[in-house]
């Protein structure tokens, strides 16, 4: 006869061979999307955050649009359009500043964030530029969740949002560039590009980034002969290896830059700075040296600009004429096509938000995606950006011990 503890191990094997519960992983529980869109305030800004294509996607996945009235008037959307997408249209600002994301292009204004309820989420354009330390302070004070678009990062690292507005910049400047050189716009009366019999149109580049390597094959394309001026030999090397044409590429030395420019019609300005003012290269000097009626257009305007003779112009007034050269000085070229421009903004957002409503929310996408996480600069009303908190001397702390 077995004794009480050969029984109970005898009963304890006999269960252990019984059929249990599969533990099943469990996922984050699904969360439904509350978006605002409001009209563009920001000077001259002409694109919205979301066509109605992408809004019809967002709702038929659940989740909830409002959009102010008239918000995609300026890139030939209507309210029409984003009615029949599923959207609501507000005529009242306010409304559309009480949901829990604001998605919008330009950065707040003062009156825009007194109008937020707080706790909420914020996604648009940082452009530290053009920020005041109230406007920081307000976000602050009302535990917003800012996120700044542009320096969002993809997979492999690139921000996509400031590639796609660079490629915008750099085939636009050209059809630009291709504009004022008509006599109708005091240019030289020239068409842009080739035709046979007839000398190609000089075009010069300085800056070999995606600005850059957009405005050469745009202009390539016409059938222009293309020079181009970076100090980056790797840059320069990659521009040479995809391009089908032998280009003529050179470190950017003042005595050949000089003499670039002083035989172009076109000159397209595409330096880039990590942080403060572009370097400004091409001196008042050579550019007296140019021909009467030659083109210059400065991309990189936003950022100071790489003429000497350069100041910031806008969509109403883009040009003025300096020592005979046409200078195109608009900082947000983006706005110009305002239409493409929004297209590619909801391409690229589309997949972003519908993977915030499946992880759960902005909060929880934040914790499970590095990329996006590197675009907040404000985390429940906790500064996370070092160079914000540098640069207005507010205390801030790394997203990462927040998010823990």
């Amino acid at each position: 006869m077995k004794t009480d503890p050969e029984i109970i191990k005898h009963l304890m094997q006999q269960g252990s061979l019984l059929p249990k519960e599969e533990m099943l992983e469990i996922t984050p529980k699904k969360g439904k999307l509350f978006i605002g869109i409001p009209k563009e305030t920001f000077f001259q800004e002409r694109r919205v955050a979301l066509v109605p294509e992408a809004v019809q996607i967002l709702v038929l996945n659940g989740h909830r649009v409002k959009i102010e009235s008239k918000s995609g008037e300026m890139a030939n959307f209507s309210d029409r359009d984003y009615s029949e997408a599923g959207a609501e249209i507000c005529h009242d600002p306010n409304e559309i500043f009480q949901c829990d994301i604001i998605f919008k292009v330009g950065p707040p204004s003062e009156d825009e964030i007194d109008m937020m309820k707080g706790n909420q989420t914020l996604v648009s354009a940082l452009q530290i530029a053009t920020q005041a330390k109230v406007v920081l302070q307000k976000l602050m004070t009302k535990k917003i969740t800012a996120i700044a678009w542009d320096f969002i990062r993809d997979d492999e690292g690139v921000f996509p949002i400031v590639r796609a507005m660079s490629e915008i910049a750099g085939t636009t400047s050209i059809i630009v560039a291709g504009e004022l050189l008509s006599c109708y716009n005091t240019g030289k009366g020239i068409m842009l590009g080739g035709i046979t019999g007839v000398r190609p149109t000089e075009v010069v580049v300085i800056g070999a980034g995606t600005v850059g390597d957009y405005a050469i094959r745009a202009a390539q394309g016409l059938g222009a002969s293309v020079k181009v001026f970076d100090n980056s030999m790797s840059r320069l090397r990659r521009l040479q290896n995809n391009s089908s044409t032998r280009l003529y590429t050179s470190v950017i030395q003042p005595k050949s830059l000089a003499k670039a420019i002083q035989n172009a019609d076109v000159v397209i300005g595409a330096l880039r700075a990590p942080l403060g003012r572009t370097p400004c290269v091409v001196s008042e000097e050579m550019i007296e040296s140019m021909q009467t009626g030659s083109v210059l257009v400065d991309v990189s305007i936003d950022q100071g600009g790489c003429f000497e003779t350069s100041r910031v112009t806008n969509h109403n007034e883009p040009t003025f004429v300096k020592h005979g050269v046409i200078h195109y000085c608009v900082p947000n070229i983006a706005s110009r096509v305002s239409r493409t421009a929004s297209l590619v903004l909801s391409n690229i957002f589309s997949p972003i938000l519908l993977e915030m409503g499946e992880k759960g929310g902005c909060k929880e996408l934040i914790k499970s995606d590095e990329g996006f996480r590197g675009g907040v600069y404000i985390y429940k009303g906790v500064l996370t950006s070092e160079v914000l908190g540098k640069v207005f001397n507010l205390k801030y702390k790394n997203i990462e011990l927040l998010i823990i």
